[in-house]
């Protein structure tokens, strides 16, 4: 006679309904699966497979520790192949399919736009590593990467102040993050330095662009008109490899017009000749030649790693590096993985960054960091030029634009809001799903 067996979960059910408590049943011996939401192809993988790499390193130290709640961690790779449309239906899949505890992924703002509407609807965890333009807090996102204040705007005041910059140059792919950040930055420019509309020029261009011969003549007769002229660059993925190359080829160099970009790391330079490119800049909050005994470690594990001793290291790399020992240290903290635990014990978490502070968690989700400006070596390396005293803590919505200047976030209890109206006195609502049309509409 065929008798029906009771599930586990019915089982501890039952159980925990009559007041008894029972060890750990075999699916928490099940390993933790991390999502890893990168481009492995298309025009953002030049920067992206990178970033799946350290994940997977990160990973694979984890547990050789020992894994985490006594459970090893398991890698979930999808390629979203620089499709952001394709970003939202991997994550779906991730969350649904695979039902990862945690993604660490996304590059562009476009791509994690079309993304937070999907984190939102199936309550996941998204540590997301770049820095990005701001104008967002999410409950399900914790943004690593630099805020405007933690990037731009410190960038901005070293070219002024420092260089005694007077014409600015605002050029971007043509995305939610360059436009964003450069509404900011020419908000900032004239509010606080008074520089005119007729001394900023502003450009935009598709991903992959590869024709760069008249923009950058452009650049070079605006530059030419007897005032101190730099780039602020947010061109991103494999289209700065031609850019730069056609700034060589048109013999401008950073005594001249400087370029400080906020795209190109370690890992984009090694695809290019960077002879020509020497005292152009580069703000980012670490760098590959940073001198900590951290740093070091760490660039040694991920030479190991790759069995490639010519393999750099770069900023997003370190915000992975940052938020996953963050996350790891929330789950110890809330003994579970459970989503809605893990957000709640994250906020105020601090763990070591590489360039020898510490990283902490804000209520708005959001890091401190320090802020650095390189100037590109021969060697492909950044000299650090320059640097703030200490960290800085990550502002979601820029003081320099009219809707969102009254607006804060904190995701702690009882507030949990991530626009609160501090004039008004309430929470604004949230509308991923209009933002990610929004975003790929732009795109």
């Amino acid at each position: 006679m065929y008798q029906r067996i009771p599930s586990p979960r019915w089982i501890t059910a039952s159980l925990l309904a009559l007041g008894i408590t029972t060890p750990a049943l075999a699916q928490d011996d099940d390993p933790i699966k991390v999502g890893i939401l990168h481009s492995l192809s298309g025009t953002m993988a030049i920067s992206e497979s990178t970033l799946k790499d350290t994940v997977e390193m990160l990973i694979e130290q984890q547990n050789e520790r020992g894994g985490l709640l006594g459970r090893e961690l398991e890698p979930v790779v999808v390629d979203p192949a620089s499709d952001w449309p394709l970003f939202a239906e991997r994550a779906r899949e991730l969350l649904e399919q695979e039902e990862v505890d945690v993604i660490f992924g996304n590059w562009t703002s476009v791509s994690r736009k079309a993304v937070l509407p999907v984190m939102e609807e199936l309550n996941g965890l998204l540590f997301y590593p770049v820095q990005y333009e701001g104008e967002e807090s999410s409950e399900n996102v914790f943004y690593t990467g630099a805020a405007p204040n933690q990037q731009s705007i410190p960038a901005v005041n070293y070219l002024h102040d420092q260089v005694g910059v007077e014409r600015w140059v605002l050029a971007g792919t043509d995305y939610v993050f360059p436009r964003t950040t450069n509404r900011i930055l020419e908000a900032y420019l004239k509010d606080e330095f008074g520089v005119a509309d007729e001394d900023i020029m502003v450009n935009y261009t598709p991903f992959g662009h590869s024709d760069w011969q008249n923009i950058v003549s452009e650049i070079k007769r605006f530059g030419s008109e007897g005032k101190k002229t730099a780039v602020v660059s947010t061109i991103n993925g494999d289209a700065n490899v031609p850019f730069y190359r056609e700034l060589g080829n048109q013999g401008i160099d950073a005594a001249d017009i400087p370029v400080m970009a906020f795209s190109v790391g370690e890992q984009e330079l090694s695809g290019i000749d960077t002879g020509p490119l020497v005292g152009h800049l580069a703000a980012w909050n670490y760098f590959m030649s940073v001198d900590t005994d951290a740093n070091y470690d760490f660039i040694d594990a991920w030479i190991e790693y790759n069995d490639d001793e010519e393999v750099v290291t770069n900023d997003p790399m370190e915000a992975h590096y940052i938020g996953f020992n963050m996350w790891t240290e929330a789950v110890r903290k809330a003994g579970t993985t459970d989503v809605d635990a893990v957000k709640d014990a994250i906020i105020g978490v601090s763990v070591p960054n590489l360039s020898g502070g510490y990283a902490t968690m804000m209520p708005n989700h959001h890091i401190t960091k320090p802020v650095m400006v390189g100037e590109i070596q021969d060697n492909g390396q950044f000299a650090v030029v320059w640097e703030t005293p200490s960290t800085v803590a990550g502002d979601a919505w820029s003081d320099y634009l009219p809707d969102s200047r009254d607006l804060i976030a904190d995701w702690r209890k009882p507030m949990e809001c991530g626009n609160y109206n501090v004039e008004e006195g309430e929470c604004m609502g949230s509308d991923a799903e209009e933002q990610a049309e929004e975003a790929l509409s732009e795109d």
